[in-house]
């Protein structure tokens, strides 16, 4: 699935094409992806103005003028891809996986024009795993996709303190607080995978032991913070990992994956100098954990 540097990466590139832009139609070619699509979908967002294009976790948010917001999740397969009329792709990319071209997996068009011209933004799901639904701005903190949802990774929101507050007294593995997205928003286990292993840190230890008993964070969580925030910035940065399916809107994909420190290099060096041992992978809560047993000990 998609994590959250590949979300922010389609919503970056999506948004010179759909910010300011009007719908002018839409194309809804089946009744339901991985839910049924909300009643006359459709007819609610064609004419109106898309006013921004937020993210929240790894959902998608296109703020319409009418106070609506379209939501969106990719699932484990979707994408979205733009063209302009007449020209193809609005922003040609070398594909590093091939793209499928079978258009029985385009379910949604959304026809805009706006800032950049016509253009048509194109949802491609092979799986229909991901979602969409239209909802009240007003409605959005206390809907169940996103009540209760932690603190996002990125922006000055997660610090020590923050995180201290969060898993203090916490008894389950390290590895199982950080996916909890009641703790860490969007957080997914590639990156955390790779923020465990630079702050040096065991996944299976207890997640409360990294807050005094006063509730204050110690040494080890302030670097965890801080690797937090780089490995998710440096993703970003990087067009996101881009695994599989995921693909970029300009068809192109992002290749941090090709800088991971432990994720899915099972059995290889551990990078760290001097370190000398390698990784291994056990399983956590039916998740891949890849971490080195002599780096991670704190």
């Amino acid at each position: 699935m998609p994590e959250l540097p590949e979300v922010e990466t389609v919503r970056r590139g999506l948004q010179p094409v759909m910010e300011g832009a009007r719908i002018i139609r839409v194309e809804q070619r089946r009744a339901d992806l991985r839910f049924a699509f909300p009643g006359d979908f459709a007819a609610r967002l064609e004419g109106r103005q898309i006013i921004s294009l937020g993210r929240r976790a790894k959902y998608l948010i296109t703020d319409l003028d009418d106070g609506m917001v379209l939501v969106s999740h990719l699932g484990m397969s979707g994408s979205f891809r733009i063209e302009a009329d007449g020209d193809g792709s609005l922003t040609p990319g070398v594909f590093h996986h091939e793209r499928p071209k079978d258009d029985k997996h385009d379910h949604v068009v959304l026809h805009v024009v706006g800032p950049a011209g016509k253009a048509r933004v194109i949802y491609n799901d092979p799986r229909r795993f991901g979602y969409m639904d239209l909802m009240a701005r007003t409605a959005l903190a206390d809907h169940p996709w996103f009540k209760g949802l932690g603190v996002e990774p990125t922006g000055n929101s997660l610090d020590a303190g923050e995180l201290a507050g969060r898993l203090s007294g916490k008894a389950a593995p390290l590895k199982a607080a950080l996916l909890d997205q009641r703790i860490i928003a969007g957080l997914g286990n590639i990156y955390v995978c790779e923020a465990m292993w630079r702050a040096e840190l065991s996944p299976v230890k207890p997640a409360g032991r990294l807050v005094t008993k006063t509730g204050r964070p110690r040494k080890q969580l302030e670097v965890l913070t801080q690797a937090i925030r780089t490995v998710i910035e440096e993703a970003i940065a990087a067009g996101g990992s881009s695994l599989r399916d995921h693909i970029r809107t300009d068809g192109t994909l992002g290749y941090f994956q090709h800088g991971f420190s432990v994720y899915d290099r099972e059995g290889k060096a551990c990078p760290r100098p001097g370190c000398g041992d390698t990784v291994r992978r056990i399983v956590q809560s039916g998740r891949s954990t890849f971490y080195c047993p002599n780096c991670q000990t704190h």
